[in-house]
């Protein structure tokens, strides 16, 4: 009978230390073999080498027990492991790595398939020479000299070798050259977080899993902490997944345990912070007391205060697993600290238009290799607060010129918030915004001046279709940039922190705000990319172009508007 992964309680088992996993139907006497053979393994890197009996904390133990007292003992059945992936989510300095090598030499013992390959992948070099020198350093210490007999480890070669089954732990770096065509039996994949900015990442994964289809007792282990971005490509599908078996929400042909250390969501998003507070990181770090104690950890954070908000996020990412909605940096735009509390996860494009009495938009656009960015603004009928959409399309040139962040752009194809345009059609994202926009002035919610915002670089061909699809020049507007759009950035700031601006909480803005660096230029206010090239952050810009507009107060095409001239608004 396939095992049921849910765990409905795991919040209560962190608050009451215990191992987020469910009680599972174990082969007792294989398990506790099992642990038997990784509490024998030493730790390298500790005076005294002591053992994980004695040094290891019971969550990795727990893991240990459901994988190898997984297999299936049915008389009428194959024998199969049960629990053939686990996902661990656990925070920095809980000894990852070491456990990770660990539970490879496990499998690596209790083997009986002769010729197997296995492998232990980082996603970079450094990474994997990490796992490869504990794994041959628990090798090195074992004092009665049995693991020395019985592995041969190749240095030049990054592989243990066993002398009795002649299997082999090979440790790789992630990579769809290095991995193309592997057929392991067992596969360890460490900080699987960096692998959301690795193109293709998850093609090769799929190509790991399909590889171990021949073998019954395969297993894939991945093990990360949280990413200080938020999650992207292969690690947000991965993790998703995970949170799903968790939660209950995902049940069909399930294999894996998931092992999250995570705030529950009331935690991290609490109004008051109360992941900031020590007395709850015990939660999420299992090894407190062994490789860290609460002390170091305070001591950590309070460096991070000392650096300022944007380091206090990344330590919190690293060390707590809390999970960022904005990449914050200490140059961010300071709008970006209000953006996420004037969230409104119904704002649609539909909702937004049912709502408001009038609407202008924003657009920016740019090279081949940028994205180009819509923005609706509309004012509330009701309330007079700001509604906030935007949708980007990309070129496939952004693809293979920012490989760095395709899997990303990517998910926020697949959240229905970017168009990819197909490599035949590079005018669709200009037809589209057309479409967008000349059905929002049938509708009468434009005003009959500056509806729409524009950054006039690059845009001809755009104009001539608004003009085409019934829109009048005095429709649109060109936006002057630089320093001139300092109202616009400072005016957002202000109505982002009074919650007079909602939007829909669309990740892809999230990412882009956080792309967005703020620098002051005499009395003026610059908004640029924090990281050359892959930071895109066309739509805030394509925001600031329809804040200018909705500044003016219009009305609606056939009620009147206050007509000014854009420079004048600007002085």
């Amino acid at each position: 009978m396939p095992f049921d992964f849910a765990c409905p309680d795991w919040i209560e088992k962190l608050q009451s230390g215990k191992t987020p996993i469910p009680e599972l139907p174990l082969d007792d006497v294989a398990a506790e073999r099992a642990v038997g053979v990784f509490n024998n393994l030493r730790l390298p890197d500790v005076p005294g080498n002591p053992s994980l009996g004695d040094a290891a904390g019971e969550w990795m133990r727990e893991i240990v027990r459901a994988v190898f007292g997984s297999m299936a003992t049915s008389a009428d059945a194959m024998a199969s492991r049960q629990v053939g992936e686990v996902f661990i989510l656990v925070p920095k300095k809980n000894a990852k790595t070491t456990s990770a090598a660990a539970i490879a030499l496990t499998f690596m013992l209790l083997n009986e398939r002769r010729h197997a390959d296995m492998l232990i992948i980082g996603p970079t070099q450094k990474i994997s020479d990490v796992a490869f020198e504990q794994a041959k350093g628990m090798i090195d210490s074992d004092p009665e000299g049995y693991l020395q007999k019985r592995f041969h480890v190749q240095d030049h070669k990054k592989t243990i070798m066993c002398r009795v089954t002649k299997a082999r732990l090979m440790i790789r770096t992630f990579g769809m050259d290095v991995l193309t065509g592997a057929k392991p039996v067992f596969c360890l994949i460490d900080e699987v977080h960096i692998l959301g900015s690795i193109p293709h990442a998850a093609d090769v994964i799929r190509q790991i899993r399909g590889g171990m289809l021949p073998f019954p007792e395969a297993l894939l282990v991945m093990i990360t902490t949280q990413s200080d971005h938020p999650p992207a490509g292969v690690f947000k599908s991965e993790l998703q997944y995970a949170r799903g078996v968790r939660d209950g929400s995902i049940t069909e042909n399930v294999r894996l345990l998931p092992v999250l250390y995570e705030f529950p969501e009331d935690i991290q998003t609490s109004e008051d912070q109360k992941w900031l507070d020590p007395k709850n990181w015990f939660m999420v770090t299992p090894n407190m007391g062994r490789s860290i104690n609460l002390d170091r950890l305070v001591e950590g954070f309070e460096r991070a205060k000392h650096d300022g908000p944007g380091e206090i996020a990344a330590w919190a990412t690293q060390h707590l697993n809390v999970e960022v909605g904005l990449a914050l940096h200490t140059d961010r735009w300071i709008g970006a600290d209000y953006w996420q509390s004037c969230a409104e996860p119904c704002l649609t494009k539909a909702e937004l238009l049912r709502r408001c009495d009038v609407v202008v938009a924003g657009f920016d656009g740019g090279g081949l290799d940028d994205l180009a960015g819509l923005v609706l603004i509309g004012r509330c009928r009701e309330t007079r607060k700001w509604l906030f959409w935007a949708h980007a399309w990309a070129q496939t040139d952004v693809f293979q010129k920012r490989k760095e962040i395709a899997a990303r752009l990517r998910d926020f194809s697949d959240d229905g918030d970017l168009t990819i345009c197909p490599e035949g059609d590079p005018q669709r994202d200009f037809r589209e915004v057309t479409q967008i926009i000349s059905e929002i002035n049938d509708m009468g919610l434009l005003p009959s001046h500056g509806a729409v915002g524009l950054d006039t670089y690059g845009v001809a061909d755009l104009v001539d279709m608004l003009l085409e699809a019934g829109l009048t020049e005095d429709q649109l507007v060109g936006v002057p940039q630089g320093y001139k759009l300092s109202s616009a950035i400072w005016g957002m700031e202000r109505k982002l922190k009074d919650r007079s601006l909602l939007h829909g909480g669309a990740p892809m803005m999230n990412w882009v705000l956080g792309n967005a660096k703020a620098e002051l230029r005499g009395n003026n206010i610059y908004i640029s990319k924090s990281a050359a090239g892959k930071a895109k952050i066309d739509p805030l810009t394509a925001g600031f172009n329809a804040f200018q507009l909705m500044a003016r107060n219009p009305e609606p095409a056939g009620r009147g508007s206050m007509l000014l001239d854009m420079e004048e608004v600007l002085v």
